[in-house]
């Protein structure tokens, strides 16, 4: 992807990178990302997945864009992001084919996105649209806590108009499809309370009692381990100390905060719901280091990690406070 290409290589050359790899982004990109990092890597332009070598040293690259060697780094450019849309659209163009197993993608700079006329807030609701996909969420997950979100990229205010019980109930058959491919074989689902202290019964508003609970009280009825509504300044804490597997938050920063605190290094977006396995780091572009090749990779080697467990048959895997690395 043309956002981070100096990331791609970085963790392409790292020994701890296991998955095998094809790229989808810019050869010329990727090439001028290996001089500026010392990176001892040959980019290899292939015209499909099926004839990537994976060979030590090399990096097997699908053609997405083009883009001029004069393209200014680390500035927002309509150019770049017509091409990052380009690459997510190949991206699920092969995931949808059965090509490629998982599709990691990098950050993408949301207003470079505008600029190019691509008509989406980010890469949740790009990749549903592409993969004509109405039932989805945003997980954020480390090696200790993951987190589903009820609402994503939205004003608070709107956001509370959208948290509806059948949205709730949604989310949380999501999230327990979502564990149970994982390797969970019956996951514990917390869902956290919309207003201070669950509402305190209704006095501190009725949402958790009119909304949110009757979600939980169906999902328990159709097999789910779905608990809650629970109190939000402490159900993640719990949840980081072995009590649940997974939280469903109810908007952007309420599930978000938590989960960053941990470190953006360890942090992964899975967007749950698609027909195939996606994630992402949990950062930005970071355009104030483009360049300079001095970005922390790791999360994009997290990143990778979990798109090859999840896309392997599923196995009893660690629950999430098991802290593996």
């Amino acid at each position: 992807m043309r956002n981070r290409p100096r990331d791609h290589v970085k963790a392409y050359a790292d020994p701890r990178r296991l998955a095998p790899v094809v790229v989808i982004g810019d050869p010329g990109a990727l090439a001028r990302a290996c001089r500026t990092t010392g990176a001892p890597l040959t980019v290899q332009v292939i015209e499909s997945v099926d004839r990537a070598a994976y060979e030590p040293g090399v990096i097997d690259v699908v053609a997405a864009c083009d883009l001029p060697d004069e393209l200014p780094v680390g500035a927002v450019d309509a150019r770049a992001g017509a091409a990052a849309f380009a690459c997510v659209r190949l991206g699920v163009e092969l995931a949808l084919g059965g090509e490629v197993r998982a599709l990691t993608t990098a950050p993408v700079n949301k207003e470079a996105l505008r600029l190019a006329g691509v008509p989406y807030p980010g890469h949740t609701e790009m990749l549903a649209d592409l993969s004509d996909t109405s039932d989805y969420a945003m997980m954020m997950a480390d090696d200790e806590l993951r987190v589903v979100l009820v609402t994503v990229h939205q004003s608070l205010r709107t956001a509370l108009d959208a948290i509806t019980t059948e949205r709730e109930l949604d989310v949380i058959r999501l999230t327990h499809r979502t564990l149970r491919r994982g390797g969970i074989t019956a996951p514990r689902i917390a869902v956290a309370a919309l207003n201070p202290h669950a509402g305190e019964n209704g006095l501190f508003g009725r949402e958790d009692l009119d909304v949110i609970e009757p979600a939980v009280r169906a999902a328990v009825a159709e097999g789910i381990g779905a608990s809650g509504p629970w109190p939000a300044d402490t159900v993640f804490m719990r949840a980081r100390n072995g009590e649940f597997d997974a939280v469903v938050a109810q908007y952007h920063d309420q599930g978000l905060i938590p989960v960053k605190y941990l470190g953006l290094e360890h942090g992964v977006n899975i967007t749950v719901g698609l027909p195939f396995v996606r994630t992402s780091v949990d950062h930005g572009t970071a355009f104030d280091i483009a360049g300079l090749g001095t970005a922390d990779h790791a999360a994009l080697l997290t990143a990778l990690r979990h798109a090859d467990a999840l896309a392997s048959p599923p196995v009893d895997r660690p629950r999430a406070n098991s802290r593996t690395t």
